[in-house]
Order: C-alpha cells, then structure tokens, then sequence
C-alpha cells in the first residue's frame, strides 16, 4: 500500500493542501515552525486514528475554525482507496472509506501500515515504561485487530475500576461489585500478557541481527518482557491488592504497569546503557518495526522520519537511508544537505514554508504541486 495523495483543509496551520507524493521517496524541507510534521501527522491520523503526539481532535484544527478534513487517496495493486477523516472540535471525528461511513475507528487500523520516526524515539530506552509500552501498543493495534479489541476493552475496565474505587469512598457498599470488574480485567488483561509475550519473542528474532550490524558485530541486543503480573497469580495478586486499590483509589496491578527491559550482554541499558548504545538500540528497534510489518502483513509499511537524520551521527544515517530501499518513505527536514553528501536518492521534494508548498526551482508558491 502507499500513499498517492493527501489533502488538508483547516489542519494545523493549513488552510487547505494537496500534495502527490511519488512512490519512493519524497523530501518535505524547510525551517522550522512551517507544518512540516503537520503533513506527518495527518498522514498518521489517516492510519491509526489518533496523532503521534497525543493530541486531541480539537487541538489539531485550525485556530479559528470548528472542523478539519484530511483525504488520503490509497493505492494498492492499482486500485485506489479514499479515506476521508472529518476532526471537529466538540464532536468525536468520523471516518469514511470509499465514502461508506464507518462506525467504529478501529476498522480502519490495517488498511495503512505506517512507522513513525521521530527525535523523540531515539529517548525510547532511557525514558519511562509508559513510552515503552505505547511503542508496542501502537504497533500492535496495527498488527492485531483482536489485540486492539483486548487493549480498548482492558483500559475501559480500569478507567470504570477506578471510578469505583473513588466512589467507594463515599458508598462502601458498593465494594460487591469490584469482583464483577476484577474478572473482566482478568479476562482481557492475560490476553494481552500472552500477545505481548509473543511479539517480544517474534521482534527478538529480527532485532538481533540488526543491532549486530548497526553495532559493526560489537553488541548481543535482547529484549525482554518485563509482565506487572503472571497469568496464573493475576487472580491472587489483584484479590491481595484490594485494599491497597481502595485506598490508593487507583488500580496497581496488571499490563498497564509493564515494562520491557533491553539488554546488551547481561547490561540493562535503559540504566547502565550509554547516550549512544541508547540510542544504536532505539534505531535498531525502529528499524525492527519495519521488517516486522513486512513480515506480518506480507506489505511494505510507509516510512515516516520525522527531522530524525539530524539526530543520527553519519554511520547512523548512512545504515538507515541505506535499509529504506523499495519502501516510500516520507522525510521531513531542515535541509537536503545530508541527502546531497551521501548522494542519496531523492524522488520528490516539496519546501514547505508558513503552511504552503513553494516550488524552489521557480520560487512559485501555491497550496499544492
């Protein structure tokens, strides 16, 4: 699947947009501050349905607007698929494919594969669980449409758990219900245990080898899966835990609370690692997600690199662009300077300045190319 085009109107800081993107790879440049990321982010709004950065519908549209619209026309094997996404400020956000409504978000996650590369990633390894365990999340929810169904279903019940508990507070009798809440959180959270087991075990037989090569042969990465809780004592360990939920008011047991570890030899790097194994295991990751895809969907995702060159050393950069071979990728940056030394190939270029794209060659400037 790639992406042929994409249209905004009243997103971020584009009144409107149409931009073509070539099938290989296409370079978004210019200073900072002009809506580069922007096309970044629709683009993964029109795959997952929600931003990489976390933000809401109503921060994404436009200032002194109430709505926003991003089309995405799709094509696989020549046919094309239109996806349409309408973002309001007070309303949650609906979603046409081919123009057939659809109901649920969900149906939508699968139809574009995409790996997000941002600077940010590359703080993966020494931030804090919550960052760790959104990384498998996101991927997931692309991967595995019951683990979505599982992961929507398992938060629900905590948020509703831990609403209870702060009711409980003020109505102690309604302590008889938290059992009926402890076995549906059961029920679904070992199911994500046993999926998040897996895929560990599955992104352990790619990422090894491209940590070795990334590493020139020096480093052994190994990723392991760190459970809040075992299957078999999650029953026990929840029931142990009740009194301390209700007076903490909050739940303190299950996969919300995992973790995985990342070790090169017996060396814990997310403590002991250094800025730079940190980051060589943060790369290898990312580019892990890629090959993941590929062999999970048996596609190729989008690719993309969010200003990510300029964090890299050459080496670095050199063994990514090299990896991105028949993959359309989509690069923001500040300039082509990178790309020129390294003589790297480049289908398209777009400059965008102040939430337009301007034609270099011509100094035209126009909402579309």
């Amino acid at each position: 699947m790639i992406i042929k085009s994409l249209e905004l109107a009243d997103f971020r800081n584009y009144d409107s947009l149409h931009i073509e993107f070539s099938e290989g790879t296409n370079i978004l440049y210019g200073d900072n501050a002009q809506g580069k990321t922007n096309i970044l982010e629709a683009i993964y709004l029109s795959a997952i349905t929600k931003s990489h950065k976390g933000s809401k519908d109503r921060d994404i549209v436009n200032f002194d607007k109430e709505e926003a619209h991003i089309r995405t026309y799709l094509e696989k094997d020549g046919i094309e698929t239109r996806v349409d996404m309408h973002l309001r400020k007070n309303k949650s956000k609906g979603i046409a494919i081919d123009g057939q409504k659809i109901k649920k978000a969900a149906e939508l996650i699968g139809l574009l594969n995409v790996v997000f590369f941002s600077p940010e990633d590359l703080s993966i390894i020494k931030n804090g669980p919550a960052e760790r365990r959104r990384f498998v999340d996101m991927e997931l929810c692309q991967l595995d449409q019951f683990y979505l169904y599982n992961l929507n279903h398992y938060n629900k019940i905590v948020n509703q758990r831990n609403k209870l508990l702060k009711d409980m507070y003020f109505n102690p009798s309604l302590r008889d219900t938290l059992n009926i809440w402890d076995s549906q959180l059961i029920s679904f959270g070992s199911k994500i245990i046993e999926r998040r087991k897996l895929f560990v075990e599955q992104l352990n037989e790619i990422i090894l080898e491209i940590h070795r090569k990334l590493s020139g042969g020096k480093e052994d990465l190994i990723i392991c899966y760190e459970p809040d809780v075992m299957i078999e004592d999650y029953s026990n360990i929840l029931n142990m835990n009740q009194e301390k939920d209700i007076k903490l008011k909050q739940t303190s047991t299950g996969p919300h609370r995992d973790d995985f570890c990342f070790k090169v030899g017996n060396i814990d790097i997310r403590k002991f690692g250094s800025q730079g194994q940190q980051r060589t295991a943060a790369l290898s990751l990312k580019l892990s997600e890629i090959e993941m895809v590929k062999k999970i969907t048996k596609e190729n995702p989008v690719l993309l690199l969010d200003d990510v060159l300029s964090e890299l050393d050459s080496n670095r950069q050199n063994y990514l662009l090299s990896t991105i071979g028949d993959i359309q990728t989509i690069i923001t940056c500040t300039g082509l300077d990178e790309f020129v030394n390294n003589r790297f190939e480049i289908d398209k270029f777009f400059h965008i300045e102040n939430g337009k794209i301007v034609n270099k060659n011509t100094g035209f400037t126009d909402s579309s190319i």
